[in-house]
């Protein structure tokens, strides 16, 4: 039985337009790999309760605004992930890697020099096809 994970993840937007992207570490599945932070839907959470709590353990933002953008499925050979993906317009805090981790604010048209992970394909079209 393949294992399921349910990930909240958030498209944190600055008043600069720029995306938060985090670098996955090395060790952890696709590592290495840019990606939208976020993290597991805890048994009990909803999904913005959960988006909310990895925002803040993740990269120190604390999440007042944010709405659901699109929702997706993926299957790795190990494993199948959904994500939940909400768009992030108002927080609050410093954006910081509190795991250690690379972030960095991108503006939407360099998006597509970082390496992500293929469940995270889909997000980027429907970003890249949206008109500034």
């Amino acid at each position: 039985m393949t294992k399921r994970i349910h990930v909240a993840v958030g498209i944190i937007l600055n008043p600069n337009g720029q995306i938060l992207l985090a670098k996955r570490p090395e060790h952890l599945h696709q590592g290495g790999k840019w990606e939208f932070p976020g993290g597991k839907v805890e048994q009990g959470e909803t999904v913005t309760q959960a988006l909310i709590r990895e925002l803040k353990e993740e990269v120190a933002l604390i999440v007042s605004a944010s709405e659901p953008y699109m929702a997706l499925s993926y299957d790795y050979p190990d494993k199948q992930v959904l994500l939940d993906i909400h768009t992030v317009s108002e927080f609050t805090g410093e954006a910081q890697g509190l795991e250690g981790q690379q972030i960095a604010w991108v503006n939407k048209h360099e998006l597509s020099h970082y390496d992500f992970p293929e469940a995270n394909k889909p997000i980027l079209s429907k970003l890249l096809a949206q008109t500034e």
